[in-house]
């Protein structure tokens, strides 16, 4: 694989396959679960926290792994070939629903302003989201080099959008729609026990929306120097996403007020409307549209990498290991492609993809954060300088890993049936793997 991506094209991966729709409609789910300001903010600062724990950890992997599709690799390495095939088919077929979910959010927001008020925009809400991955897809075909060029124009559009919904708190409420002020809410009296479940059932919209960075390690096989730029990009990228993130749930509560938060719809759309008054809905969702694109073709880069890994592993067939000329991964970019359309046809409301998508994840992240463990004593031979070593070894993996294991548990408490679920998927997927390698004939 050739080495062609910069630290700042690593980057702009992290910003795209982090910021999606979540920080458009996670805030409202954050906001019903906290009940108060102090524990809203709380969340949101301990989930940033977190995900740096999480980013430092990620960055001595990919540092001592810097390989095409390490995500499987890391799996199959420090554990079995087998969890590797069963968390990675999982991590597939998560974002490829997390894809479809959102390309279809992005495209209604876009159908909406295109169309005439009161027609039924689901059919072409389908095509445009259906054409968009379609488009995608075909500008991968080009190689690592073009699409990663147009990784970072999309992804300097989406900091460029929640930036200036940012500014949403600097321009003041116009005299006539000031109104008189509403009686206080009640204050809400909560025991501990109930701030840690609040705070749980808090940490899984927050995880969602930082969630997508760990997937950065796929590239190391074709970053320069992926030793060194490698933890500098994660690191980089998510102190960016924790700056956006804070600063844009401040502008929410700002504006919109806390209360008013719980029960807004597109609260995207009501800092746009303070910027730009009634045209500020057609202006946001054309750029939420073009944001949601940077979403998509990350993914698209992303995720056939991890397909390519298993191929090379022998995981999937040979087949999915095949590059063109210019490093495509022809076979796995097409397999992931299709799924996604396909899910297209199947996927569901924001909050199922929310529940079902951050605990597959929460458990395939904790075991591979705990990965360094292994990798640390490993290889403890062959440390060097050029090997990125993260501090306060083990608290910060250890702090990351129990974590995410909490909001496991919090959606299991809130929802057995969608982890019980995850667990059967993961057992269904480690069986299919055992299986195949015993029916499967033996080469000399």
């Amino acid at each position: 694989m050739q080495k062609q991506l910069s630290r700042f094209d690593l980057s702009m991966l992290v910003v795209s396959l982090v910021i999606g729709m979540g920080i458009f409609r996670t805030p409202v789910n954050v906001a019903q679960n906290a009940q108060t300001p102090e524990l809203f903010y709380f969340a949101w600062i301990a989930g940033g926290l977190i995900a740096l724990c999480g980013a430092l950890t990620f960055a001595e992997i990919g540092s001592r792994f810097p390989v095409t599709g390490a995500y499987y690799k890391i799996f199959s390495t420090a554990y079995h070939p087998s969890v590797a095939f069963a968390i990675n088919s999982i991590v597939i077929f998560t974002y490829t629903g997390a894809t479809a979910g959102v390309t279809l959010i992005g495209s209604e927001y876009l159908c909406n302003v295109m169309m005439p008020a009161g027609s039924d925009t689901r059919i072409p809400v389908f095509i445009t989201a259906f054409t968009s991955i379609s488009v995608f897809f075909l500008l991968n075909l080009l190689g690592l080099k073009a699409s990663s060029k147009i990784q970072n124009l999309l992804t300097g559009i989406k900091i460029t959008l929640v930036l200036l919904l940012i500014c949403a708190v600097f321009v003041p409420v116009p005299a006539e729609t000031i109104q008189v002020a509403a009686t206080p809410a009640p204050a809400v009296v909560m025991g501990w026990i109930d701030y840690v479940k609040a705070f749980g059932a808090c940490m899984v919209a927050v995880s969602f929306s930082f969630t997508g960075y760990q997937q950065t390690i796929n590239f190391g096989g074709e970053t320069k120097d992926a030793r060194k730029i490698m933890p500098g990009a994660i690191k980089t990228g998510l102190l960016i996403i924790i700056t956006l993130y804070l600063l844009i749930n401040y502008a929410y509560v700002e504006v919109i007020g806390f209360e008013q938060l719980k029960t807004s719809g597109s609260i995207a759309a009501l800092l746009a409307e303070r910027l730009f008054g009634p045209i500020g809905f057609k202006i946001l969702s054309v750029l939420i549209f073009l944001s949601v694109l940077g979403y998509v073709n990350a993914n698209l880069l992303a995720c056939p990498r991890i397909m390519y890994a298993m191929g090379q592993d022998g995981a999937l067939p040979r087949v999915f290991a095949k590059t063109t000329k210019n490093g495509t991964l022809i076979t796995s970019l097409t397999v992931f492609t299709l799924i996604t359309l396909v899910t297209l046809f199947f996927a569901k409301t924001f909050d199922k993809i929310l529940n079902y998508t951050v605990f597959l994840d929460c458990l395939g992240t904790a075991f591979a954060a705990a990965s360094i463990f292994f990798l640390r004593k490993k290889a403890k031979e062959a440390d060097s300088k050029d090997i990125y070593k993260l501090k306060l070894y083990p608290v910060l993996p250890i702090v990351f890993i129990a974590a995410f294991l909490f909001v496991a548990y919090s959606i299991y408490a809130a929802d057995p049936f969608t982890a019980l679920t995850g667990i059967g998927i993961f057992l269904a997927f480690t069986a299919i793997y055992l299986i195949v390698r015993l029916i499967r004939p033996k080469t000399v």
